[in-house]
């Protein structure tokens, strides 16, 4: 059996622009704090090390108020503006007719990312799509994808299985989990240094088929 775990924002889909408008509506409604860039947003995201409330709200830990605005005005305004990337419906779709299973260990909560990835129509082609709700550690942790590959019944010894992301915390959660990795460069973070680096989704057929 052949297992691929793909990371959800910056891997699958590009979902900048939706998570800073609703950042950005906290800011100014709460805080009366000018606009961040979306370029900040997913670099502060992406950090092996950082205090989000700090960063988007100058608060040192998140505001219930902040917290609950929050998960309604993005509920909303997640399914604005995301979009595949490139390859990536198709990629799916091959490694599916395969018989690879594919599932999805994102940091986003779970109903974020089920109602995303149901918008975009590739929903249906995981067997499992879990977030950072379902989980006491979220990734760099490994306890997401161990959740996964006990789904499946993984055999270290007859199976294989790979976690592709677009930054260090997946990579460690694969290194944590005792998994292969790989390096997705066409979303949130296009320079990287990791043993497998992949530079367009039809890569991954190479190396999974």
């Amino acid at each position: 059996m052949k297992i691929v775990i793909f990371d959800m924002d910056g891997t699958l889909i590009d979902s900048k622009k939706d998570i800073t408008i609703s950042i950005n509506y906290i800011r100014n409604l709460h805080y009366k704090l000018p606009p961040l860039s979306e370029e900040f947003v997913v670099e502060a995201i992406n950090m092996q090390v950082r205090n989000l409330p700090k960063l988007f709200y100058g608060t040192d830990y998140y505001d219930e108020k902040d917290r609950d605005v929050f998960e309604i005005h993005y509920s909303n305004q997640c399914i604005q503006n995301p979009y595949l990337y490139d390859g990536i419906k198709e990629t799916l779709e091959n490694l599916v007719a395969s018989g690879v299973k594919i599932s999805v260990a994102t940091n986003a909560p779970t109903p974020f990312a089920s109602k995303m990835l149901k918008h975009l129509e590739i929903d249906e082609l995981f067997d499992v799509i879990i977030g950072a709700d379902k989980v006491i550690l979220s990734k760099p942790d490994p306890q997401m994808l161990h959740e996964i590959l006990n789904h499946y019944g993984f055999d270290e010894i007859k199976d294989r299985a790979w976690m592709i992301g677009d930054n260090s915390k997946d990579m460690m959660s694969a290194k944590n989990a005792g998994i292969s990795s790989m390096f997705a460069t066409w979303g949130f973070t296009p320079d990287a240094e990791h043993e497998i680096v992949i530079f367009e989704p039809k890569e991954i057929l190479d190396i999974v088929l």
